[in-house]
């Protein structure tokens, strides 16, 4: 790849480690010749080498944040890179033990209703399960899911008239029967304004929910404008603007 080759006789690489947040996989991997003007080759060299090198384990599910550097900018000892699975496994077996099979029961939650005023002047409003922002167990539904839905909101200060909160609700029913809290799908809460209401869970994988927004977004085509997105939180961090000042 451009003159670099990518193995571990020039990879190595160090984990670090936050009290504040003791469950995310935190690696920075060193290339011995890392140049900042290839940086972007040598990064995209390193994942396809992490890829193949990884084999059933899956890079994206297994490390959290990583991080590529030369070696002289490391600032802790450096590992073999050949010693990462290793790391790896160990990490997912601890994290296993902790939370698999952890769930939250939504019934009895508090909910809040916020709003703001955005930059254009328009009102924000969201209902949030603030139970669950104090939860202790967040990292045992690490993958949000983020669900946008467009609608007209241009005669109604960007806020949805009646026959279009019908459509989001009925559409958010429908999402809570299929992504059920005893089954790992935690139902955040929503925000409306401007034009667009978003829909947040948190969930403990990918797979399901990925494969519902799509089938969802191919039943309602035409009819519902919607995208959604799923990311990794493990700690939810991204629901801090809910909280109050």
């Amino acid at each position: 790849m451009e003159d670099y080759t990518f193995e571990s006789g020039n990879l190595s690489f160090y984990a670090i480690e936050d009290r504040n947040y003791p469950d995310e996989v935190d690696i920075v991997v060193a290339h011995d010749d890392y140049k900042e003007e290839d940086r972007i080759t040598i990064i995209n060299g390193i994942y396809i080498f992490l890829d193949n090198y990884l084999e059933e384990l899956n890079s994206v599910t297994t490390i959290d944040n990583l991080t590529v550097i030369s070696k002289d900018q490391a600032e802790i000892d450096l590992i073999p890179i050949e010693k990462l699975k290793d790391y790896l496994i160990w990490r997912e077996k601890e994290f296993l033990e902790k939370y698999d099979g952890i769930r939250h029961n939504t019934d009895n939650d508090n909910y809040s209703s916020l709003e703001a005023t955005l930059k254009n002047g328009l009102q924000l409003v969201a209902i949030i399960n603030t139970t669950l922002l104090d939860w202790d167990s967040k990292a045992s539904h690490p993958w949000i899911l983020k669900v946008e839905i467009k609608y007209d909101g241009s005669k109604n200060n960007g806020m949805p008239d009646n026959d279009s909160y019908e459509q989001l609700n009925n559409f958010e029913d429908e999402l809570m029967l299929e992504l059920k809290d005893f089954d790992g799908y935690l139902n955040i809460g929503r925000q409306t304004a401007d034009g667009e209401r978003i829909i947040f869970f948190a969930c403990k994988d990918f797979r399901k929910p990925s494969k519902l927004l799509y089938n969802l977004a191919t039943k309602h085509s035409g009819k519902i404008n919607l995208n959604f997105d799923i990311y990794k939180d493990k700690y939810w961090r991204s629901f801090e603007r809910f909280r109050p000042n």
